[in-house]
């Protein structure tokens, strides 16, 4: 630990930090180029300030800038039974799932994955209701803040809200680890892999889960695709540059032969995409293993 430049006792981190930012930033980016200069120094770690960083945009961002699109919900049919929706879970293994009635528009609940367990049985399935187990939906604005959208999960323990546009229709979905995402990064779950064995994991439908970070050699290699290695050292970095922008989640492109979703961003990278063969007029698939 330093000692003080008058020679007194050192000083702790913490303090070092408010010695830093003895004077009031005035503006929000004053204050990200006190933070950042404050990381070059030592004071505080990357991860740190780039948590930080996540919490000051998290205040900011709303609802609309971080949800799936309504073409991206998987959703599940007030009438299918029991095996339509073991079929739906089995595919896209989401943990929970808003239940339609007449359209995309009508949410008349939510389908939590586990609630399903009980009717693994032989008899209990020749029983199985849906209503019997659906959940209430909760519904935002596209508008609603990202702060006040967290307060209100912690306040309700709800883990999921349909988002809905200015009309009342469907707009499409977030959830609390959406949201939780743009403060600590990213968080495993359902799509998540053993990132020791493969960067690249073949979905049972048919489809690939690949991680952006998957090195364009692995994922050529796999493929059987040619990509230049010279320009892009991974996935993530071929895909932005394709699309031209960051993309959001849920954004789609054609490459060579492939449709490439982005499963999950945030708005500093591409972490998880879902690449599967694109398919012809005929109905053969081009390109890829």
């Amino acid at each position: 630990m330093n000692p003080d430049p008058d020679g007194q006792r050192p000083r702790s981190r913490l303090q070092r930090l408010f010695a830093l930012l003895r004077r009031d930033p005035e503006t929000r980016e004053e204050l990200l180029d006190r933070l950042r200069a404050v990381q070059a120094s030592g004071v505080i770690d990357v991860d740190a300030l780039a948590m930080i960083e996540g919490v000051l945009s998290v205040s900011e961002m709303q609802v609309r800038d971080i949800m799936i699109p309504r073409a991206q919900v998987d959703i599940v049919p007030r009438d299918a039974n029991l095996d339509e929706i073991l079929e739906t879970v089995s595919e896209s293994a989401h943990s929970r799932y808003p239940v339609i009635g007449e359209g995309r528009d009508d949410v008349v609940g939510i389908l939590i994955a586990k609630d399903l367990l009980r009717y693994f049985s032989d008899d209990a399935s020749e029983t199985f209701t849906l209503g019997d187990i659906l959940r209430p939906a909760v519904f935002v604005p596209e508008s609603k803040r990202l702060n006040v959208l967290l307060r209100e999960f912690r306040a309700s323990r709800n883990h999921m809200a349909i988002v809905v546009d200015e009309y009342g229709g469907t707009a499409g979905l977030v959830t609390i680890e959406d949201v939780l995402e743009q403060i600590v990064g990213d968080i495993e779950d359902e799509h998540d892999f053993d990132g020791h064995l493969s960067h690249i994991l073949r979905h049972p439908s048919g489809r690939y889960i690949v991680k952006a970070l998957t090195p364009i050699d692995e994922f050529n290699a796999f493929f059987g695709t040619q990509y230049g290695e010279e320009e892009f050292d991974t996935v993530g970095g071929l895909v932005v540059n394709c699309f031209g922008h960051l993309p959001s989640r849920g954004d789609e492109i054609e490459m060579d032969g492939f449709v490439v979703r982005v499963l999950r961003a945030d708005n500093r990278r591409v972490h998880l995409l879902d690449v599967r063969k694109r398919q012809e007029d005929d109905g053969d698939a081009t390109g890829g293993p």
